[in-house]
């Protein structure tokens, strides 16, 4: 998914990021980085109001494993459970919230158990960043619900392939 495709996305199908004026300046597999403009965002102290710094640095955060999972071929619900916010300093401008990819180790517990259970609990971390410096850190708890992986496309797709060549149709639940 392309930075461009992530923003149409988040604008179309979470009003929110659309009424902050979310704009999305990276989108990979390994990272997210997700801007937001101060006056859409402001307070009563011409600073960023806490919930718009909070919001993005969720948003972000379920970006990224968003971005992860369809690029591994996951189409899931992804949920969050819960999460923390501390605020460094106040944000006087435009500023950026960035997420990282989860250490490999947890990836791939986290894949594992949806592709056993249907459902999988991971932790992500993002942080806000203002004139180079960092001035918040997130950490959520996040839930993927369903688990139409890569491998049973493959093998839905193998299937419907061997029954048009055989000429023979089955039922099976849609």
């Amino acid at each position: 998914m392309t930075a461009p495709e992530l923003e149409t996305f988040l604008h179309e199908r979470i009003p929110l990021s659309r009424a902050m004026q979310v704009t999305v300046h990276e989108a990979s597999p390994r990272q997210v980085v997700l801007g937001i403009p101060l006056l859409p965002n402001i307070n009563h102290q011409d600073t960023v109001f806490g919930g718009s710094a909070s919001a993005l640095a969720i948003l972000a955060a379920w970006s990224l494993l968003h971005t992860k999972l369809a690029a591994a071929g996951y189409k899931t619900r992804l949920v969050i459970q819960r999460n923390t916010m501390s605020y460094e300093q106040p944000i006087m401008g435009n500023f950026t919230a960035r997420a990282l990819a989860p250490a490999g180790d947890a990836w791939g517990a986290f894949t594992r158990m949806l592709e056993r259970k249907g459902r999988a609990r991971i932790s992500v971390s993002s942080t806000l960043w203002y004139e180079g410096h960092e001035v918040g850190h997130f950490e959520g708890d996040f839930v993927a619900l369903g688990k139409t992986g890569a491998s049973q496309e493959i093998d839905a797709q193998s299937s419907a392939a061997a029954e048009r060549d055989s000429g023979v149709e089955t039922d099976r639940p849609g």
